[in-house]
C-alpha cells in the first residue's frame, strides 16, 4: 500500500510540475505583441499533459487492484514520452539558443519528463514482476 501512495504522490508532484511549470516556475517567452512563438503553445499542451499525469495519480492513489494500477502507470509512462516529445519534435520552440525557453523550460521539462519516465518505468516492473 505504501509504494502506492508514494507512486501516486510522486506522479501528482511530477504532473503538477510538467503542466504549471513552464507558467509560473521557468517561464517560455513573452508574446511579441499580438504573435505568439511556439514554446507558447508547447507550453499550453504541457498543461494538458502534466494535468492528465497528475490526474493518473490520483487515480493511482486511490485504486488498489493490480490490473488497474499496471493500467494507470502505462498510461503515466506514455504521457511522461508525450511531455518528453511536445519540446523537442512535435511543437518545439523558438529557434534561438539564448532563449528563455531553450536555456530554462524546455531543460527543466526534459529532466521532469525523464523522472517521470523513469519512476513509471520501475513501478511498471515492479507491478509486472509481483503479477497478484
Amino acid at each position: 500500500m505504501k509504494i502506492r501512495i508514494i507512486g501516486g504522490a510522486a506522479a501528482i508532484v511530477l504532473g503538477l510540475l510538467i503542466a504549471l511549470g513552464p507558467q509560473l516556475l521557468f517561464k517560455v517567452c513573452e508574446p511579441m505583441g499580438k504573435n505568439f512563438m511556439k514554446c507558447h503553445w508547447s507550453a499550453q499542451a504541457e498543461i494538458g499533459i502534466g494535468a492528465v499525469i497528475a490526474a493518473l495519480g490520483v487515480a493511482l492513489t486511490l485504486f488498489a487492484a493490480y490490473k488497474t494500477r499496471l493500467g494507470l502507470t502505462i498510461g503515466i509512462l506514455l504521457s511522461g514520452i508525450l511531455a518528453l516529445l511536445i519540446p523537442h519534435v512535435l511543437i518545439g520552440g523558438c529557434a534561438m539558443e539564448s532563449m528563455p525557453c531553450r536555456k530554462i523550460a524546455f531543460p527543466a521539462i526534459t529532466v521532469i519528463s525523464i523522472l517521470v519516465l523513469i519512476g513509471s518505468g520501475f513501478y511498471t516492473a515492479y507491478l509486472a514482476r509481483k503479477k497478484a
